[in-house]
């Protein structure tokens, strides 16, 4: 048998082993927004891919959080955490085989004056 006949019956093979790979990738993305110069808000997502209770390459939530903190914006506090899919008591099925996203939602910085408002004098009366 020539070299040639047997590729295509190499070629499932290596569509399958592609697939796989590209399963144990994991995938991270941080978007923030400025609401004063001093603050504002972010947004930071992650996949993981779960096999025989192994997360690969880490849990969802920590590529998440991970992503965060790796920004280094200062006093970064979370608000919201939504982990997909979530199945309660039967979530250890996914444990077996699955893909989990993760969206950690918060703020960071320090609020200050928002732009056009004016600051009080010191010692004034609030209200004048």
């Amino acid at each position: 048998m020539t070299p040639s006949a047997r590729f295509p019956r190499r070629a499932p093979v290596l569509v399958a082993c592609f697939a796989v790979a590209s399963l144990f990738a994991a995938c991270a993305s941080l978007e923030y927004r400025r609401d004063t110069q001093t603050s504002g808000t972010f947004t930071s997502r992650g996949w993981s891919f779960t096999i025989l209770s192994f997360d690969i390459p880490k849990t969802a939530e920590q590529i998440a959080r991970e992503n965060a903190s790796d920004a280094n914006l200062a006093n970064t506090q979370v608000t919201d955490v939504l982990v997909v899919p979530w199945l309660g008591p039967f979530d250890w099925l996914l444990d077996i085989l699955g893909i989990r996203y993760c969206r950690i939602d918060g703020t960071w910085g320090f609020p200050g004056p928002v732009e056009g408002e004016r600051a009080s004098n010191p010692g004034s009366t609030p209200g004048s």
